[in-house]
């Protein structure tokens, strides 16, 4: 259908008319609600345990499509909610991207109001990051633990396979492992780990940027909902946001994003990286190269003129200088 349209626009074989002959708008004004009805009759959900932890969860929805139906939710939840930037005015206050170095404002909401923890959504409210406990300082932790916690909590309820994308951290393959399940990895964006999901009936999965998807409600990432299966599973263990994080093992991830100069090659840079001796690389969407003590990818954006750079190993220096052999790698390419 796509190569359809692309030939229809590029002949010209189209006709421009008044936007009153297009169609009609028919507001869905119960969309919200019975969205938050589906979540709550979920089996993985029990509002009743949740609302017995009596969570304070401080809410920042940079004033986009959450404000509305995340407040709503977590009400339906007893949560006491502090909202922050939930207008639904459109006006991102800050950095779209829901990442620790753009939510320093929402932990210090965080601490002032002595909140169990912080919840952060980017404009469309699709991906889901976090800030720990106040008792604990506070601190905006990485994107990357929504989707491990999310399906920490699944797998424990329903056995199955969890399909992430090339650049998801391992500690999915942690929560995978403790589970007794397969990773299964796919190119970068949403289209393909749900496309991959629905042909091996995956349980869940998502992308590390706090995108989780869970086809029992539908085949989307979605905030709502990873706030709902982070909160089940705190309730149920009895933890803070804080220590439930520390079960997992120490990973660093680092994350960058460098101008596009000249052709991606993705053999030239296979070729580069094979010199690093990993133990395998990956070129379904870039170039992944996977070591014993961790990993790098590199790939060019699907929508913006940039190489995404990511790495991760067990600590900092570890991840900085496979970072900074991911670089060399990508300069030997160019």
């Amino acid at each position: 259908m796509s190569e359809k349209l692309l030939a229809a626009y590029r002949q010209g074989a189209f006709a421009f008319v008044d936007g009153r002959q297009t169609g009609r708008i028919v507001p869905y004004r119960t969309a919200a609600v019975e969205h938050i009805d589906a979540i709550l009759g979920l089996d993985v959900v029990d509002a009743a345990t949740i609302r017995r932890r009596k969570f304070t969860v401080v809410l920042d929805c940079i004033n986009g499509a959450g404000s509305v139906i995340a407040p709503a939710l977590l009400e339906k939840l007893g949560v006491r909610v502090i909202p922050l930037n939930c207008s639904s005015d459109g006006n991102f206050y800050r950095d779209p991207e829901p990442r620790p170095e753009n939510l320093a404002d929402l932990e210090e909401a965080v601490r002032k109001s002595d909140a169990d923890l912080g919840f952060a959504t980017d404009p469309d409210a699709d991906r889901l990051a976090l800030v720990t406990d106040a008792a604990a300082g506070g601190n905006a932790i990485s994107e990357e633990y929504t989707l491990a916690l999310a399906s920490d909590h699944v797998l424990g309820k329903h056995k199955g396979d969890v399909v992430v994308n090339l650049s998801t951290s391992a500690w999915i393959d942690h929560v995978a492992k403790t589970h007794g399940v397969r990773v299964r990895r796919t190119p970068v964006g949403e289209a393909h780990v749900v496309d991959r999901m629905l042909t091996e009936n995956a349980v869940i999965g998502g992308e590390g940027n706090g995108g989780v998807i869970y086809p029992a409600l539908h085949a989307g990432r979605d905030a709502m909902l990873g706030m709902a299966l982070v909160l089940q599973f705190l309730a149920e263990r009895g933890l803070p946001l804080s220590e439930a994080v520390r079960a997992y093992p120490p990973l660093v991830i680092t994350k960058e994003k460098v101008p596009l100069r000249g052709a991606f090659s993705t053999e030239r840079i296979a070729g580069a990286a094979q010199a690093r001796n990993p133990i395998s690389l990956d070129t379904q969407d870039g170039v992944k190269a996977i070591f014993t003590d961790g990993w790098f990818h590199l790939r060019v954006s699907n929508t913006e003129g940039i190489v995404r750079i990511i790495a991760e190993a067990p600590d900092a220096a570890r991840a900085a200088a496979l970072h900074e052999t991911a670089r060399a790698v990508l300069a030997a390419s160019w």
